[in-house]
């Protein structure tokens, strides 16, 4: 199995106020988030971002930690799993000027509104069904998406990761460590279906054979 690392950590923080998200979301909020169109990225905040747009400051301090933990140049392949409307492709392909990126996602909106300068990289797909042949890609990453899987399609999610990468992933997912870290993130949490306790998810991504690196979105 990979390590488990933190390689979002330059990525800004915001503060939360968890008590009034977790009073205010109601399950017809999680049911319209989780359907992943325009409500969730440009609706109401209610149901999921209130309004989902590019900004430089996101990703672009994140790339730098990506390259050199994973070693990508100009001849690196990346695979991005869950890229929404393609932020991070974006920047990697700034930052890293050759390098092929491809992306996709299960939400036909995001792809549809994704950055002009990837949407000829990106496409509607199923996590559980990625179209891309075994050991496709040097690299692939997916932050915060194969949780919002029941858990036996989020194994089957891991294990697409698994079959098209080369050996190298990264992935994040919704996890605690304590009853504290579990009631805040049950008040935040608008679309994970599986939220598990570290050591349960380590225990998981041995269970269902994920050998990549990995880190947890604890709020």
């Amino acid at each position: 199995m990979g390590q488990e690392i933190d390689l979002l950590a330059n990525y800004p923080k915001t503060k939360r106020d968890l008590t009034q998200r977790g009073n205010e979301k109601t399950e017809a909020d999680r049911a319209i988030a989780r359907q992943f169109g325009k409500d969730f990225f440009d609706g109401d905040r209610r149901h999921g971002y209130g309004g989902f747009s590019y900004f430089p400051r996101f990703w672009q301090p994140v790339i730098p930690t990506f390259q050199s933990h994973f070693g990508l140049t100009k001849n690196s392949s990346l695979l991005d799993v869950g890229c929404a409307k393609g932020f991070m492709l974006h920047d990697l392909k700034e930052l890293i000027p050759g390098i092929t990126v491809a992306g996709v996602d299960v939400s036909d909106y995001a792809i549809e509104n994704s950055m002009e300068t990837v949407r000829e990289q990106v496409s509607v797909a199923d996590a559980r069904d990625l179209p891309f042949g075994d050991n496709s890609f040097d690299v692939v990453i997916s932050i915060n998406t194969v949780h919002n899987l029941e858990k036996p399609d989020c194994g089957k999610a891991l294990q697409e990761i698994e079959r098209v990468s080369k050996g190298q992933s990264f992935i994040t997912v919704d996890a605690y460590r304590t009853d504290e870290e579990y009631e805040r993130m049950q008040a935040w949490n608008l679309t994970a279906k599986t939220i598990l306790h570290v050591d349960e998810w380590k225990a998981f991504f041995k269970e269902i054979g994920y050998t990549g690196d990995y880190f947890w979105f604890i709020p």
